[in-house]
């Protein structure tokens, strides 16, 4: 039942969809979300929303509201395009505590700043997406505003300290201060363009692990990072030696977030000079997650012929990553192949030659077969 109340002059309302005017249930939290990730609900008209309770990641709320309603397919919910495949509205000071509008701003002494971000389909996707939809909302958990957990503030870390945890490759200090101090991740960012091949490796590796820290409580700030790592790497007057580890790095320590940023790494296989970093980055993602790019496997097989061995390495190293079987005789081409690679794995960096590299992936490939 509408309820409508006043606090001071101003009507304190029940959220309604701003496209078909029903009233709305409260968010809630998905089966297949982590903890602290923003809460999603669905109105009967198709539209789904997030909330984003600070409503200062906006961007993070419309990213989750879209791959909510494309069924958490990110592929799909990135191939769409505003207006054409989806509408969107947002609703302003929304207090998740009460499931209230409070156009105030402030309420039983709290200030509301809470948005709902709204996004709906057009017919034709709805028609894929909304089963799935249904049922993990089903699934869903109620949630509530500021579940804390309570836990003691951890000392913050200086510069020198986490670079010298990123030397030492102890990561977990530099998580447990993520958890607390976002600085943390500006202070392993510097150290990626460290000149020192394993170094880079290390800090990219760390910065990875802890934006998935960061990640849990704000997804928004990550996805701006990622995409300031594309920019350098396109930005010729940029830096961007680490980019392409770090971007990996993200990724692949949280794939259900970002998984969809994949892609935008094929851009960079058509320039001979970033294909090699290019190729290993996505040989890194697939070695966590080979299902990203399991259904693009033959974007990758005129790799295995590049005049560079280099890139011939990194290509037959996804390969076996991915667990591709159509590749089994292009690797095979590669068994009397010496030119040496470099593989980081586990802070540590290995040389290996691409008959090496081939007969590990022609392995991998077998297993999957």
């Amino acid at each position: 039942m509408l309820e409508s109340r006043f606090f001071g002059r101003e009507p304190v309302k029940n959220p309604e969809c701003p496209f078909c005017g029903s009233l709305i249930e409260g968010p809630k939290e998905l089966q297949t979300r982590r903890s602290g990730e923003m809460p999603v609900g669905a109105c009967s008209c198709g539209a789904v929303y997030a909330c984003d309770e600070t409503g200062h990641n906006l961007g993070a709320a419309m990213i989750e509201a879209l791959v909510f309603g494309c069924n958490m397919d990110w592929d799909l919910a990135w191939g769409l395009v505003p207006e054409e495949d989806y509408l969107q509205e947002i609703i302003e000071n929304y207090d998740l505590k009460n499931h209230l509008l409070i156009p105030g701003g402030g309420f039983e002494g709290r200030k509301i700043s809470g948005a709902l971000y709204f996004i709906r389909l057009h017919k034709d996707v709805q028609e894929v997406t909304s089963e799935g939809v249904k049922k993990k909302l089903a699934k869903a958990a109620p949630t509530s505003s500021g579940s804390s957990t309570g836990r003691a503030r951890t000392k913050t870390l200086s510069k020198k300290a986490v670079e010298e945890l990123v030397k030492d490759f102890q990561f977990d200090p530099i998580l447990n201060a993520a958890r607390e101090d976002k600085k943390i991740i500006r202070y392993l960012q510097r150290l990626l363009y460290s000149g020192d091949s394993l170094s880079r490796h290390r800090a990219a590796e760390i910065f990875g692990r802890a934006c998935a820290v960061v990640a849990e409580r704000d997804p928004g700030f990550v996805s701006k990072l990622l995409q300031g790592l594309f920019y350098s790497i396109t930005d010729t007057a940029a830096f961007p030696w680490g980019a392409f580890e770090a971007i990996s790095e993200i990724i692949s320590h949280r794939p259900d977030l970002f998984g969809g940023y994949a892609p935008q790494l094929y851009q960079f296989l058509s320039d001979e000079t970033r294909r090699p970093q290019a190729l290993q980055a996505l040989g890194r993602i697939a070695k966590s997650s080979p299902d990203i790019l399991r259904k693009h496997i033959l974007y990758f097989f005129a790799f295995l012929q590049d005049p560079d061995p280099t890139v011939r390495g990194y290509a037959a190293w996804l390969m076996g990553n991915v667990g591709a079987h159509e590749a089994k005789g292009d690797l095979e081409k590669l068994l009397q192949e010496s030119h040496e690679i470099e593989i980081y794995e586990n802070g540590n960096i290995k040389k290996e030659s691409l008959a090496q590299v081939a007969s590990e992936a022609l392995k991998r490939v077998n297993r999957h077969s």
